[in-house]
């Protein structure tokens, strides 16, 4: 799908602007970003220009921020995975951050609140590279006062309802 790209923060009111006819096309796109305009627009009854119109400015909104794959990690050469908690030295999370951007098999950072300060999934190859990840990497941010790694053993990726 040719979609122009955007950028940006969603404010409340670009929020509200979205009706049922929006919400349906985002839930069509996460479960196939493949999807073409024609059959968003037929599954959702709308015209295509609509549908196009519709998904451009979300695109332009920010709402919908790209169009992936989801992937089966294992499959992918990929056969380890973790979620790593790190508490960090206060103040420090931009320059954290932007270091966690740089590492290999980083899929999703968060800033979250709580007994930790930041929330990691990633990636490897196996349980030698997530530790050097881990203990070499991520340990070696002077910022980055401790650690915990939850392995993970299984994961099941939620796609929305039809």
């Amino acid at each position: 799908m040719s979609i122009p790209g955007g950028r940006g923060t969603v404010s409340a009111e670009q929020m509200s602007r979205l009706d049922r006819v929006d919400r349906s096309i985002l839930r069509l796109l996460q479960q196939d970003g493949r999807a073409s305009i024609r059959s968003v627009a037929e599954r959702v009854h709308v015209s295509r220009a609509n549908a196009y119109a519709r998904i451009s400015r979300m695109v332009e909104d920010g709402v919908i921020r790209g169009f992936t794959a989801r992937v089966d990690h294992e499959k992918a050469g990929q056969g380890a995975s973790a979620y790593i908690t790190l508490k960090i030295v206060q103040n420090s999370w931009r320059t954290v951050r932007e270091q966690l951007l740089e590492l290999p098999g980083v899929a999703h950072i968060a800033l979250v609140g709580g007994e930790f300060d930041v929330l990691l999934l990633v990636h490897t190859a196996d349980n030698r590279a997530l530790r050097e990840l881990v203990l070499t990497r991520i340990q070696g941010i002077p910022q980055v006062l401790a650690t915990q790694t939850l392995l993970v053993f299984e994961e099941t990726d939620q796609v929305p309802p039809d």
